[in-house]
């Protein structure tokens, strides 16, 4: 062990010992952890601090924006002037994520419908 981890640990058992986690929130209720099993352990700490605060890796925030524009799309009719802007946004976004390596499946409901038919076949 490293002596910034000794030191660390130390205070952390000081603590313990002198009562002080004892009125934190949550104490005592078991932890609502999210299943970070497939990103590298060297990156979990990273990773689980900036969804924290809110941030997404590009390619989600891509996703997340193409979805918006989906339902947006759904909204406005085709004779609207914003109709034609919105769909061209839609466009570009959904050939980023195919240039990405990334499925679009999931702005056409086709994944649904193909599960379905699996169901049916069954």
């Amino acid at each position: 062990m490293w002596l910034l981890d000794q030191w660390a640990e130390r205070h952390i058992l000081d603590a313990q010992k002198q009562g002080e986690f004892e009125s934190l929130n949550g104490s005592g209720k078991p932890l609502q952890l999210d299943d970070d099993s497939h990103v590298p352990p060297e990156l979990r700490a990273a990773f689980r601090l900036l969804k924290n605060a809110g941030c997404l890796p590009p390619e989600l925030q891509q996703r997340k924006q193409a979805v918006e524009l989906a339902d947006l799309l759904k909204t406005v009719r085709e004779d609207d002037p914003r109709f034609h802007a919105l769909h061209k946004q839609l466009t570009l976004l959904e050939l980023k994520l195919q240039q990405a390596g990334q499925s679009t499946d999931f702005l056409r409901g086709d994944y649904a419908d193909k599960l379905l038919d699996k169901i049916k076949e069954s």
